[in-house]
């Protein structure tokens, strides 16, 4: 006869975040100079607002694919985005996210011209989704970046 394993109650909250958030397709949208953030559905662009699903994110280690942009206007007014997207190895946690993002996010924003800059953002995904360029145009449209002041 077979043991089974003992009960692990942190797992299986960990699993249940991960399972709320994976079906809610959750996002964290940031952008820059406007400091806005706020959690949407990456499938269908609609902002989430649930203290349960903000409790899975900050709670519990995941695995995320960040998706960085630089959004711009050239002289003509031609509108043009630079884009990165990345893959930090290992589970963070949300306040641990900073330091994978930032060398990535200041690398990016050096690359462009600074006279062009009008915005800038990412977008972290508690899990190993790839966006395409089109997706993530949908949700910083979504979110105003290209309806901010130019940056200094």
């Amino acid at each position: 006869m077979s043991k089974r394993k003992p009960h692990n109650l942190h797992a299986r909250i960990e699993r249940s975040c991960r399972a709320l958030l994976s079906s809610n397709h959750v996002a964290v949208v940031n952008i820059d100079p406007s400091g806005l953030q706020i959690m949407v559905n990456w499938k269908n662009c609609k902002k989430i607002i649930s203290h349960r699903v903000a409790n899975a994110i900050f709670d519990v280690a995941h695995i995320w694919t960040i998706y960085i942009s630089v959004m711009c206007i050239d002289q003509r007014g031609g509108e043009y985005v630079k884009s990165v997207e990345i893959a930090p190895r290992g589970m963070y946690k949300v306040e641990q996210l900073t330091d994978a993002i930032e060398h990535h996010y200041l690398e990016l924003r050096a690359s462009c011209n600074q006279q062009h800059l009008v915005a800038s953002g990412w977008i972290a995904i508690p899990a190993a989704v790839s966006l395409d360029e089109s997706q993530a145009a949908t949700l910083f449209t979504k979110a105003g970046a290209w309806n901010q002041v130019k940056a200094a």
